[in-house]
């Protein structure tokens, strides 16, 4: 339910955003639904381990848009775009830490 409900709140936020808001809060997202995923996959999983691990991945997939992979894939898959961009840029490496930071946040106050 979470997930459906971050999936949401990425997709409301594209419709009343634009620009830098719209982009930052998307990272931010990705890397929340990240953390969710692992969550629902691993139950057990403590909070700061969920989230490093929601972090890890961003920051692979964003690292990864420095080599031409991505791009190649993407030419090929609107599915493979989306998950996997096609441009490195160094300020997404913040806002995905701002998203593992919210995940970790809200689960431990819960």
């Amino acid at each position: 339910m979470a997930a459906a409900v971050i999936v949401g709140a990425g997709l409301a936020l594209r419709t009343v955003a634009v620009g830098e808001v719209a982009k930052y809060g998307g990272d931010a997202l990705y890397t929340l639904l990240l953390f969710a995923l692992v969550l629902v996959a691993a139950p057990r999983t403590a909070p700061a381990k969920a989230a490093a691990m929601a972090l890890a991945v961003s920051w692979g997939v964003e690292l990864l848009q420095l080599t031409d992979v991505p791009e190649h894939l993407a030419r090929r898959s609107t599915a493979a775009r989306l998950v996997l961009g096609t441009t490195f840029n160094a300020p997404d490496l913040f806002w995905y830490a701002v998203g593992a930071a919210a995940g970790w946040a809200v689960v431990r106050r819960a």
